[in-house]
């Protein structure tokens, strides 16, 4: 037992990323900020010893004591309890390995009074295409954890619209935020990088280009806005949807085969012209042809692209039916 003022669940701050992510520079100005440096405990637990090193004076000044762990094995839940009843910290900080399972870590935490508040996720621009090739599984699953993460040691040629959008595939709510190699640089303007053009009322999609497109109206749905989309998609419908809906999309793959979903927006059909509204069923193919308004909709609790078919037509698979990202 760790008494009674622990009986409370303990805010935990997890910081994720690959190896000269920046994690530990990150950590180390989080705890320059005010609502940190407010002379609380704070243990930091350090599953990884990069370039940087922490400051002795930094941690002595944030009243922050450092505890390194070498390998994932000794990261459990003895361990930690252990240091709970030894440092009595009003915080933690984990800065975790990047490459230790996301499932080690909750197993490590479960029967503690751990409790995660905030995620953050370090990635380095110059190596982030080396790792999402290498690495996908491991990057995904803490992507799917964070509320933040910063891409670093970014240029003006880094794809920043690429990086948002392989992030957003799994983490629609996410905040994604890209920092400058040269301190206080603007980078500009981020370039769209759409491979469809979007200049006139009506949209064509290639078969590869429906995943961009998914990622992009989620992001920014105002583009959308009053336009008609022609694209190809597979039909899903549920018992609970209202009548007249369905759901148009594809499959995504977004990490590996045990991690495939469908992805899509709600449509209405009350006016579409044609004879296959009738017989729609799930999983067929469609050539569908909707206006786009963004507008709430309960199903996404939220305002979103909604669309209003104006034609379905059946059509035959097209040659690779999964949406990669």
């Amino acid at each position: 037992m760790l008494g009674k003022k622990k009986e409370l669940e303990i805010p935990v701050y997890l910081f994720m990323g690959f190896l000269e992510a920046g994690k530990t520079t990150f950590i180390q100005e989080t705890l320059e900020e005010d609502y940190f440096n407010d002379g609380e405990r704070t243990l930091l637990f350090a599953c990884e010893e990069g370039m940087e090193e922490y400051d002795e004076e930094l941690l002595k000044r944030t009243n922050t004591t450092v505890v390194y762990v070498e390998e994932q094995e000794d990261f459990n839940t003895e361990f930690l309890t252990s240091k709970l009843l030894q440092y009595y910290p009003d915080r933690v900080i984990i800065e975790y390995n990047g490459m230790w399972t996301i499932d080690h870590l909750v197993e490590a935490m479960e029967g503690t009074p751990l409790m995660i508040f905030q995620t953050i996720v370090s990635a380095n621009a110059e190596t982030f295409d080396l790792y999402m090739n290498n690495m996908r599984s491991l990057a995904v699953e803490m992507f799917k954890m964070a509320e933040l993460v910063i891409i670093n040691r970014c240029t003006k040629a880094t794809p920043r619209a690429t990086y948002r959008r392989s992030i957003k595939a799994v983490n629609r709510r996410v905040q994604v935020v890209f920092d400058s190699m040269v301190p206080g640089e603007d980078m500009g303007e981020e370039e769209d990088e759409l491979p469809f053009d979007i200049s006139g009322d009506e949209i064509h999609l290639e078969d590869d280009d429906y995943g961009v497109w998914f990622i992009d109206a989620m992001e920014r749905p105002e583009l959308y806005d009053g336009k008609t989309m022609v694209m190809k998609t597979r039909i899903f419908k549920a018992m609970r949807m209202p009548k007249g809906t369905f759901v148009p999309g594809r499959h995504a793959m977004t990490c590996c085969a045990d991690d495939i979903q469908f992805i899509g927006y709600l449509c209405h059909t009350n006016h579409a012209k044609s004879s296959t509204v009738k017989s729609l069923k799930n999983k067929m193919w469609v050539t569908l042809t909707a206006e786009v308004k963004v507008e709430y909709n309960e199903e996404y609790q939220d305002k979103g692209p909604v669309l209003y078919a104006k034609r379905i037509e059946a059509a035959e698979p097209p040659e690779e039916e999964l949406v990669y990202f």
